[in-house]
């Protein structure tokens, strides 16, 4: 708000300045237009610059310096052999060619410096407080909150105003699934705006030229130096291809989960039957599937089975038990074949849709 109190207050006096000077021979209103014409251009260049990264600025600054080093030396050159007309018109093309060319190729080419490596440019924070770009999907999921509250997420968490956007979108959308995820999402940074031990900052920066949130993120993080929390698996790849650190709350959820080890006893309840024969299927505390063979008749029973084997998968853990009859082992389950392997991706299948 002070801001544009301030250019309306540029803008006047821009105006007021051009009625008195009269430039070129002009009355006074269309001296205080011009005027108020000049004003709102600089303003639009200065709105414009404030968006662009400190690369951006800092190669197109280098930028225009060589264009009017090389402005120079073709007037000079050029200059001696034509009329003075003609010298100062060519004086102000090659200006103002150069000076533009100069700046767009530095400023295209200003994400290749590496300000780290001077001193003047080290971020203001602390190794330990590094800054994590939060990404809509773990807003949504809401599972953030809990390990912020246990400690365990320090620093500070950046939010973009382009994820609040779209957490609006979401939570404006007229399916009703879709809005409670939103509402859901808006909910959970109240929360962790009220926690007392983070540095919650919404920024601002926006990149109007690249079109998907994803490429946002990375950009943003690229910018600021920050890590990308998040829990989309292709965000996830596509920001580790591009050099960018990512925190995958699912990959913390699968590291915390229970190590168990063939032949331990474990008590499960069990939920439901299996899809091959005379299978139980049960789900630990974190969701972890176990299925258990020769359970199929303990339904809606808690039962003490043997562990057989781990499956890790891309959805998470898969344990495989046997349930023992009467106290007497049931034989060991035969090598798996290809029939029963497709069947260990369908069980895949079905643990991600119930994740």
């Amino acid at each position: 708000m002070d801001l544009w109190v301030l250019r309306v207050v540029v803008v006047a006096i821009s105006a007021g300045l051009a009625m008195q000077l009269e430039p070129f021979g002009l009355p006074a209103a269309a001296s205080a237009a011009l005027g108020a014409g000049v004003a709102g251009a600089l303003i639009a260049v200065e709105s414009r610059l404030r968006r662009a990264s400190l690369r951006r600025l800092i190669g197109a600054g280098a930028g225009a310096v060589l264009g009017v080093v090389c402005a120079a030396l073709v007037s000079g050159v050029l200059g001696s052999s034509l009329g003075p007309s003609a010298a100062g018109a060519l004086q102000a093309a090659a200006l103002v060619g150069f000076v533009y060319v100069g700046a767009a190729v530095g400023a295209s080419k200003g994400e290749m410096l590496n300000l780290a490596a001077l001193s003047i440019f080290r971020p203001d924070t602390a190794p330990s407080e590094v800054r994590k770009v939060l990404d809509t999907s773990v807003i949504i999921d809401g599972r953030i909150a809990d390990i912020a509250e246990a400690g365990f997420m320090d620093g500070v968490l950046v939010i973009p105003q382009f994820v609040l956007w779209e957490l609006q979108l979401v939570a404006d959308s007229g399916d009703s699934l879709k809005r409670n995820r939103g509402r859901r999402g808006l909910d959970i940074l109240q929360k962790l705006q009220k926690m007392k031990s983070l540095d919650i900052q919404i920024v601002e920066n926006d990149y109007p030229h690249l079109k998907e949130v994803d490429q946002k993120l990375i950009e943003l993080a690229k910018e600021i130096d920050a890590k990308i929390v998040t829990n989309d698996f292709n965000l996830n790849k596509l920001a580790q291809l591009q050099g960018v650190r990512v925190v995958n709350i699912n990959e913390l959820a699968n590291a915390l989960k229970p190590v168990v080890l063939p032949g331990e006893l474990m008590q499960v309840f069990i939920l439901k039957e299996g899809k091959e024969y005379n299978q139980g299927v049960a789900y630990l505390d974190d969701g972890t599937m176990v299925v258990v063979d020769n359970a199929r008749d303990q339904i809606s029973k808690t039962i003490e089975v043997s562990v057989t084997s781990v499956l890790q998968t891309t959805a998470g853990k898969m344990i495989f038990g046997r349930y023992e009859h009467d106290g007497a082992p049931a034989p060991a389950p035969s090598r798996p074949s290809r029939k029963s392997s497709g069947s260990t991706r369908a069980y895949v299948a079905q643990r991600s849709g119930d994740a």
